[in-house]
């Protein structure tokens, strides 16, 4: 682990002297995003809160540029990470100018008075994430979104190496959730901050991340970017999915395939299909697809809704094999849903002539 920015060395988290995870041993680069992912009550937070010092390590260390966090006093490690955690905080009284200068005492004498440089740090942190306008208000009185704002802010205000985050984007809609992993991955890139975070969302966290590590049972089960981690077989096995699939190909689950005899061919290629497909399957009516290729996007969702998917490797050529495939299993159905598919598709143009023929079209 030498070179990193952020490592840990055999970090063991729990509470009360009991360890939930050991053998934590990971490394990030300054600016950096890491991700933890993993099922509820994997121990995420425990580990955040860890490396933080909210919680006692167990054992090990986290160390920053070879510093040592559990040695560090927390008015140095202050200064170097910022923290944003679920717990919502009590800011009775507290306009959002207030909370967010708050992220200023670690640099303030005992008295905690802001000087002039503190004061135009909080209006310039709160003009990053653009929550200039709610200085004035009640931090109580304000949305979730605009919350999770001037918290980003407080922790920019603490002038921080690095941004700790458990599950920033809860309670956040899609606009929301888009805007702070986009500030997250400004400053990171921009100014140099690493972000160590846990969410919820995976397909996020494929989109957004240099590193993740998932968190399941006593030991952190895989580690790495998030090409080397967002495969089928990892996601399944971290999250114990026994009913539905982790679809690689769009970083996103997809629901059980029905169950039963499939009495409907779809007919489909380019995309064309894929509105098709989750329709029937959430009618729970069983199909079969074809003819695809592998490297089509129809595929892709085919391959884990339907009974059977007709498909050719990609960049070979369709055969009479393929359709003869194709027809047998329009037999066994009442009807064919030609889907779309482009011009020239000969084979998909035959097949949609013999459900005509069939009387099966629609």
């Amino acid at each position: 682990m030498a070179g990193y920015y952020f490592k840990t060395s055999d970090l063991a988290v729990g509470y009360n002297g009991n360890t939930l995870i050991h053998d934590i041993n990971i490394g990030i680069e300054k600016g950096e995003i890491l991700s933890l992912i993993g099922p509820n009550g994997a121990g995420k937070s425990t580990i955040l809160k860890s490396i933080t010092k909210h919680l006692e390590m167990i054992g090990g260390d986290a160390l920053i540029a070879d510093a040592s966090v559990k040695h560090m006093s927390f008015r140095d490690l202050a200064k170097k990470v910022s923290v944003v955690l679920t717990e919502r905080i009590k800011g009775e009284l507290m306009t959002c100018y207030d909370v967010v200068a708050t992220g200023r005492y670690p640099y303030t004498g005992s008295l905690g008075i802001l000087s002039e440089e503190d004061r135009e740090k909080v209006y310039e942190a709160m003009a990053r994430v653009h929550a200039e306008e709610l200085a004035g208000r009640d931090f109580h009185s304000i949305s979730d979104g605009q919350r999770q704002r001037v918290l980003l802010a407080r922790a920019i205000c603490q002038e921080p190496e690095i941004i700790v985050l458990d599950e920033p984007t809860s309670f956040l809609d899609i606009k929301h959730k888009l805007e702070l992993l986009s500030m997250l991955r400004s400053m990171s890139k921009e100014k140099g901050i690493t972000v160590i975070m846990s969410l919820h969302e995976i397909d996020l966290a494929q989109k957004i991340s240099d590193k993740v590590m998932c968190v399941s049972g006593d030991v952190i089960s895989n580690f790495g970017t998030p090409d080397e981690i967002f495969k089928e077989e990892i996601i399944t096995k971290l999250y114990g999915m026994e009913k539905g699939s982790y679809n690689i190909a769009f970083g996103s689950v997809e629901m059980p395939k029905p169950e039963g005899e499939a009495k409907t061919f779809v007919i489909s290629s380019c995309g064309n299909g894929i509105s098709v497909f989750r329709r029937l399957q959430k009618e729970d009516r069983p199909f079969y697809a074809g003819i695809i290729y592998e490297n089509d996007v129809d595929f892709h969702v085919a391959k884990y809704l339907a009974e059977e998917v007709v498909s050719v490797p990609a960049f070979t050529v369709t055969t009479e094999e393929h359709f003869e495939r194709a027809a047998v299993l329009m037999d066994k159905c009442d009807e064919v849903i030609c889907a779309g598919y482009p011009n020239g598709a000969k084979i998909l143009e035959r097949l949609e002539e013999k459900a005509r023929k069939d009387g099966k079209l629609r």
